[in-house]
């Protein structure tokens, strides 16, 4: 452990600060519909002017420190001891109406915990995912998405967003918790709204309230889902922490996977490589996925940890308990680890990495991918219906997510559903 040095001269620091220990200094903010439209040229000029730890406010009022350098990354996330991901300290120094805190706030489940905690919520989170079959996940995510491609393939266009990566990841994710679909709408809902830090309050009561129901109903009657295993696990979790499962479950489920499908088709459909129509090009539907998880992956700042003193990193000081955030987009493109064609190369930080790394890599790609395939089968012809730079950007902290990805494409009769 680093600690502060004595014996400095008055008034004298030889190194840069976190930004909470200096209010008064320019931070980049990440909550602005600017930082949205073009965030890569926020992270090289942060680069330039601070290096691998950059001064950011995440919310107004809300300082932190976002990690760009995928090197210091690394080391952060991989040291649980010194950087835990535990906030209740942070908590109690932010007002309860700050937009961001519904989203970072303590939660018993594997995500904001450490040590035994963590542990214990990790194996039961764990175990759920890896009870998922994923030969029947294949054909689990071609009946759902054919039936949603055929409520918009005679129109000639859509907004895929709304009309097919929300509604395929959103039923997915339903079967595999055994969720009712009135009660998943509520999940949706109240999921975008903490993402999109707008009315995050009333977002986290709306589905915290569908999940609860979820969990007394599995607990009642189990079956062959997610929830139903976590629900009757030897970690024997209550129904709060039944509920902080589902709600990570659900929050590194909808968003994240949506957006990935978005964020992988708009390259598709707009880079060359990729062939004059999507089917034709030299590359494929893996080869775009891990390219949008090194350059815009759909979770760019996340991996919060809240160091347990003050301590120095790369000739900063961070300060004790305030949040530091890995920048996955940014230390994906760091200079230091870019060059070449990273065509098969997955050494990217989008599932994130050590004890918090996403436990469901697996499933994410096979859900995504599958979807992606789906519709580019049925609507090989499809083209963007707007120019690609008139595409607007979600505003928020955490997410890379477009709003809308319009798109025409020649009619088309329904696929047959089998």
């Amino acid at each position: 452990m680093t600690t502060p040095q004595s014996g400095t001269r008055a008034g004298v620091c030889p190194v840069q600060h976190g930004s909470p220990t200096n209010p008064g200094e320019p931070r980049l903010s990440l909550h602005t519909p600017e930082f949205a439209a073009d965030p890569h040229r926020a992270y090289r000029n942060a680069r330039s002017q601070y290096g691998s730890l950059v001064p950011m406010e995440l919310a107004p009022g809300v300082p932190a420190t976002l990690v760009v350098g995928y090197q210091t990354a690394l080391r952060i996330l991989n040291d649980p001891d010194h950087f835990p991901a535990d906030p209740r300290t942070w908590e109690q120094t932010i007002p309860d109406d700050a937009p961001v805190k519904p989203m970072m706030m303590w939660y018993p489940n594997a995500l904001r915990n450490a040590g035994a905690a963590h542990a214990r919520y990790r194996q039961a989170y764990t175990a759920s995912i890896d009870g998922i079959d994923l030969h029947a996940l294949h054909s689990t995510v071609e009946k759902i998405a054919i039936p949603v491609i055929n409520s918009f393939c005679e129109t000639g266009s859509a907004d895929l967003i709304t009309q097919y990566a929300l509604p395929v990841v959103f039923e997915v994710l339903n079967q595999m918790v055994g969720c009712s679909a009135e009660l998943g709408q509520r999940v949706a809902t109240g999921m975008a709204m903490l993402f999109d830090t707008i009315e995050a309050a009333a977002g986290m009561a709306m589905l915290s309230e569908a999940l609860m129901e979820l969990v007394q109903l599995r607990r009642a009657d189990p079956g062959d889902d997610v929830t139903s295993r976590m629900a009757h696990h030897p970690a024997n979790l209550d129904d709060t922490e039944m509920l902080s499962q589902l709600i990570s479950f659900y929050g590194a489920g909808i968003e994240p996977q949506q957006n990935l499908i978005i964020n992988t088709l708009l390259l598709m459909l707009t880079d060359d490589r990729f062939g004059g129509d999507v089917l034709g090009g030299s590359l494929s539907t893996r080869d775009a996925l891990d390219e949008v998880l090194f350059n815009d992956p759909p979770m760019a700042n996340f991996g919060i940890s809240y160091p347990r003193q003050p301590i120095l990193i790369d000739n900063t000081w961070l300060p004790a308990h305030q949040p530091v955030v890995v920048s996955l987009a940014g230390c994906n493109n760091d200079p230091a680890i870019r060059g070449g064609d990273r065509t098969g190369n997955r050494s990217h930080l989008a599932w994130s990495a050590g004890p918090h790394a996403c436990p469901a890599k697996s499933v994410a790609y096979l859900v995504v991918q599958d979807a992606i395939d789906q519709l580019l089968d049925a609507l090989p012809e499809m083209e963007l219906a707007v120019p690609a730079e008139q595409l607007t950007w979600r505003p928020g902290p955490f997410h890379r997510a477009l709003s809308a990805l319009p798109v025409v494409f020649p009619k088309s009769p329904p696929l047959p559903v089998f």
